[in-house]
């Protein structure tokens, strides 16, 4: 069993940067693919990012390449991801999930572990 838990999330202001943080306890995410979804109010939960267990290969949604980095500290047993130049737009809940495969999975019915979430609102 794996227990994720998201820190990072605020209140920001447009144009602003913020780092998440997915710390992992159970079992060490080395051979996990990770994932960051987020799910604004009233819509989906969308897939922004991906990162295979080793960290060689990363994946992201269009809305959000060249402006938010994936990466994982597997001695720190945690996946963050860095979000610069937020927007608005950029404003939901932000949970990370794992799965025990190392591969890159962009659905969220493809990973098994999933954190609470944690709230990034981007102010105009």
């Amino acid at each position: 069993q794996v227990q994720l838990v998201e820190s990072g999330g605020a209140l920001v202001q447009a144009g602003g940067s913020l780092r998440l943080s997915c710390a992992a306890s159970g079992r060490t995410l080395s051979t996990y693919g990770t994932g960051w979804f987020r799910r604004a109010p009233g819509k989906e939960r969308d897939f922004v990012a991906g990162i295979s267990g080793s960290g060689a290969y990363t994946d992201y949604a269009d809305s959000v390449k060249g402006r938010f980095t994936i990466s994982r500290d597997n001695a720190k047993n945690t996946v963050y991801l860095q979000m610069n130049s937020l927007k608005p737009e950029d404003t939901a809940v932000y949970y990370c999930a794992s799965r025990v495969t190392s591969g890159l999975y962009l659905l969220p019915s493809q990973y098994t572990y999933w954190g609470q979430g944690t709230q990034v609102t981007v102010s105009s």
